[in-house]
């Protein structure tokens, strides 16, 4: 009976003991977890500084293609990256003081002539889909002082310094994506015999192979679209000029530039401006304006874009043409 009990409680004693793992698993299960909040936190703190050197990265891929022409032209790789640099943010401000200087023309013609513009429109609506809308009184609601128009923008005075405090953010994350991007270019074959140095003489040519191939097709892009961009902006001119919308230069190089280098909504909002500007003169040009931008739209989604960028990127026309 005694060794009966003696067996019975051993058993019971080797069942509740816990297992040698146990105690390691639960460890390694808290300095995960530790881990991963710690991993998060810096990313968190670190994301703006990535996205710029993403971003860096991006524009010396881009630029390179260009600068090593003209280092091989005789130029030194520094003033090459300089002047490539130069015309790069000349065209950006010149593009960006032309569409500045439209816009504040046409704002401040708007506020001049509110008037005029709401009788018209007015007189549009009425005589086009027969309502009765009384322009008299939208044009007392709008002059209003103490109205929902006047109180907007009274509320976006406000909003000046914060604006002003969002330029200077944007103008030191431009300081900083130039200065990241003068290194990747300038130094960029150095940067490769750099990280090569450490590698074995297979795992060079891949990562050789694949650098430049990242080079040669994100030069490519560029130019495919810069191209798309060209064209764009001189069939968008030939009709701005023809029905008489202002500045037609400014908003062809706007509708080319938008639709081409911002994706999926490009489109959209490149029309956006001057179609409002041509509905300011006159709500059928407003009309030619859409039509005609939905229209080259198509036929350079399925006639124009797929033979550039076959042509710049070398890849086979049916992807070509799903990647418009």
């Amino acid at each position: 009976m005694d060794d009966m009990s003696h067996v019975d409680s051993g058993d019971l004693s080797s069942q509740e003991k816990m297992p040698r793992w146990v105690p390691r698993a639960i460890l390694l299960f808290w300095l995960g977890f530790l881990a991963a909040l710690v991993a998060r936190e810096m990313f968190h703190q670190l994301s703006n500084f990535l996205v710029l050197l993403l971003i860096s990265l991006f524009f010396a891929l881009a630029i390179e293609p260009v600068v090593n022409r003209l280092a091989a032209r005789g130029w030194s790789r520094g003033s090459a990256t300089v002047a490539m640099l130069l015309a790069v943010y000349l065209a950006i401000i010149s593009f960006s003081a032309a569409i500045g200087t439209l816009v504040a023309t046409q704002a401040r013609d708007l506020l001049d002539n509110r008037d005029q513009y709401v009788g018209d429109t007015v007189s549009f609506l009425n005589d086009t889909f027969g309502t009765n809308i009384d322009a008299q009184q939208w044009i007392d609601t709008i002059g209003d002082p103490d109205g929902s128009v006047q109180n907007f923008f009274d509320s976006q005075q406000d909003r000046v310094l914060d604006v002003s405090l969002g330029a200077l953010s944007g103008l030191l994350q431009v300081f900083g994506i130039t200065l990241f991007a003068f290194y990747l270019i300038s130094d960029g074959p150095r940067l490769r015999r750099v990280i090569c140095g450490r590698l074995s003489a297979e795992r060079q040519k891949v990562v050789l192979a694949v650098w430049n191939l990242a080079i040669e097709k994100t030069g490519g892009y560029i130019y495919s679209r810069a191209l798309l961009a060209a064209i764009s902006a001189f069939f968008h001119w030939i009709v701005f000029q023809t029905i008489g919308t202002p500045a037609p230069v400014a908003l062809a190089v706007w509708v080319g530039l938008i639709s081409q280098f911002l994706p999926v909504i490009g489109t959209y909002l490149a029309g956006l401006l001057p179609t409002l500007l041509a509905f300011l003169d006159s709500p059928l040009k407003a009309l030619v304006v859409i039509v005609f931008i939905a229209v080259y739209q198509q036929l350079e989604n399925f006639l124009l874009a797929p033979k550039i960028t076959a042509r710049t990127l070398e890849l086979h026309a049916a992807v070509a043409f799903g990647a418009a």
